[in-house]
């Protein structure tokens, strides 16, 4: 059967009764879903369309963490949208530090002919966008450290999906979507095998495979 299921996005609007309870009930769910958020903002929320507010995100946030609290999240965040103050950019930074995000994508506004927002007054200065963005990053980067480091120590379940960075590794992904690099031989492609994870940085882990049925293949 089918021993892993995750989906690649949701839209906060999306998320229902439903799907708060396949967190909490479906074993082969992982713990893991990328919720775009765009902004902290409820005044860019608006002139972005995005159909939702800080609040509303803040509490499907803690409807999904009650229903499975090992559940980790990763999003998107837009800086220097037209019209976006000081106040704006910090409130996104707030959501960020009331969420904590275990991987984000970021980026800087920059306008697309034929869309409203291209149209917009009010533009941010790219100075000033480049100078949110390093900040925004620099957090998101720290966040995304720490929740790797704290996978230290355990032993995770991986899906080997291809060969890692360095010759004699594989490259597989924890249930919370983390990359790690593991030396273990090609007959593991493919394969779901326990793991214990030695090292965390910002953007991988590393590790050393446990078991492979009842053989000890490291320790």
């Amino acid at each position: 059967g089918i021993e892993r299921v995750r989906y690649m996005t949701s839209h906060p609007r999306d998320v229902d009764e439903d799907l708060i309870e396949a967190h909490a009930t479906v074993p082969e769910l992982m713990p893991f879903l990328h919720l775009p958020v765009q902004s902290g903002s409820d005044k860019i929320l608006k002139a972005m369309n995005r159909k939702h507010t800080g609040e509303h995100y803040r509490d499907i946030i803690a409807q999904l963490r009650k229903a499975q609290p090992n559940l980790a999240f990763s999003s998107d965040i837009i800086v220097g949208f037209p019209g976006e103050s000081d106040q704006d950019f910090e409130d996104t930074m707030q959501m960020v530090r009331d969420v904590f995000y275990a991987s984000c994508y970021s980026f800087k506004y920059s306008a697309r002919p034929g869309t409203p927002a291209a149209n917009m007054p009010a533009l941010v200065h790219e100075k000033i966008k480049d100078e949110r963005l390093q900040t925004l990053q620099a957090l998101l980067n720290e966040q995304r450290t720490l929740f790797n480091e704290r996978t230290v120590g355990m032993t995770v379940p991986v899906l080997f999906d291809r060969k890692g960075s360095r010759p004699g590794q594989l490259h597989g992904r924890t249930p919370w979507n983390q990359s790690i690099h593991v030396a273990v031989g090609d007959r593991l492609m493919g394969q779901i095998v326990d793991v214990a994870v030695t090292g965390g940085h910002l953007n991988s882990l590393s590790g050393q495979v446990v078991t492979v049925g009842d053989i000890v293949i490291s320790s």
